[in-house]
């Protein structure tokens, strides 16, 4: 088994011990599956060498809407039709990920990046909670002018995935696209491109100016020690942020989980939705498919997610939705669109990782660093076929 690393309380690694002793105090899944995990922020590079070995290094993958892309354009997972018809026939459809008729992966939970907001801190400035990114910028320089902070904010923005990711949820609100309609050919250098990258700008003046290094963990870590007003994070991260271990007094009991703001105008959240998953590897034999499959189906049933409620937004029996699920609930509800599962979006999601930093650094022009956005992903996307 192969899944990602996330903080102290991932719900992930809760999965894989339940799987890991399915009640019998045991860590393995039959005579020739041995449950381990290796945690790693390297996942996604690591994930198609280790399920291209015959057999392969991991019998599963947990994986998103995006991860699962390389594993599929490489044929290194398997259906699960049949192990789901013979052990798990009660699925409800919405955890079954069905790629051109076949199960490929089983959905467990749901994440989108939401608005985290201090309410005592608010109060102090005489602001509302904002609905958009506008409002945001107008309490930030309320939070800063009272001498509250001088850097009230944070988002995900470290160089690579973490900064592609909030040039996609953001060009998306402002109603933007990544792709010309139905094709490869890239559309980011765009009217909606240009204003995503200046409201990022815009922001992260608020922030601590090393914010090209925040990943999940480092924005999780300012939140709990106090030092934000408010952040947009990972709805995952709000069951560590809620529970009582390691946060400054005063944090908790005055954190609230709210919607995704729209921007620029628009009627839709700026965030993605997406969904966490297991797959089972392809290059392994039928019994240890089925072996993991149960094990991990096992990590999954209803007393083990209600045991670990408020750890994620379960899509499971046994959840019931508490303060955590609040912010990915009402981004969901809003209308935030689900994250692309293209298999070229990785390629695009790669180049604004790689080339937006110089515009966040004030080197180059809005227009010129989604121009070497566009180039970049152009030169990959031939490389693999899909432009011309």
């Amino acid at each position: 088994m192969h899944h990602r690393q996330r903080p102290r309380r991932d719900p992930v690694e809760r999965l894989s011990r339940a799987a890991g002793d399915g009640g019998r105090g045991r860590r393995s899944a039959s005579d020739t599956v041995e449950v381990t995990a290796n945690q790693t922020t390297e996942h996604r590079d690591i994930q198609v060498a280790a399920l291209t070995a015959d057999p392969a290094q991991y019998t599963s993958a947990v994986v998103a809407n995006s991860s699962i892309v390389p594993l599929l354009n490489d044929g290194l997972i398997r259906p699960l039709d049949d192990l789901i018809a013979e052990h798990a026939p009660d699925l409800p459809a919405l955890n079954r990920i069905t790629i051109d008729g076949e199960v490929m992966a089983v959905a467990f939970m749901a994440n989108a990046q939401h608005l985290y907001v201090r309410t005592d801190i608010l109060e102090q400035v005489g602001a509302e909670v904002p609905t958009t990114y506008e409002e945001v910028l107008e309490v930030l320089a309320a939070v800063r002018e009272a001498g509250i902070m001088d850097h009230p904010w944070a988002m995900n923005t470290a160089s690579g995935w973490n900064l592609g990711e909030e040039f996609v949820n953001m060009i998306l609100g402002m109603g933007g696209t990544l792709f010309e309609p139905g094709s490869a050919e890239p559309a980011i250098n765009s009217p909606e491109g240009v204003a995503a990258l200046e409201m990022l700008a815009a922001l992260n003046e608020y922030a601590n100016p090393d914010f090209l290094t925040f990943d999940s963990n480092a924005t999780q870590a300012l939140w709990e020690s106090g030092e934000l007003a408010m952040a947009y994070m990972w709805g995952s991260r709000g069951g560590g942020i809620l529970d009582d271990e390691g946060a400054a007094e005063g944090v908790v009991e005055n954190t609230m989980l709210v919607a995704a703001p729209t921007v620029g105008g628009g009627d839709r959240p700026a965030s993605t939705l997406w969904w966490d998953g297991f797959t089972i590897a392809a290059n392994i034999s039928d019994e240890d498919a089925e072996a993991t499959f149960v094990a991990l189906m096992n990590g999954l049933r209803p007393e083990i997610i209600t045991a670990n409620n408020d750890a994620a937004v379960w899509l499971l029996a046994g959840y019931t939705p508490g303060a955590p699920a609040a912010g990915v609930s009402a981004t969901a509800e809003a209308g935030a669109t689900p994250y692309p599962m293209l298999p070229y979006a990785g390629l695009m999601h790669t180049a604004l990782g790689n080339e937006l930093a110089q515009f966040l650094q004030g080197e180059e022009s809005a227009e010129q660093a989604l121009a070497d956005v566009e180039a970049a992903y152009i030169a990959a996307a031939r490389q693999q076929g899909f432009l011309e």
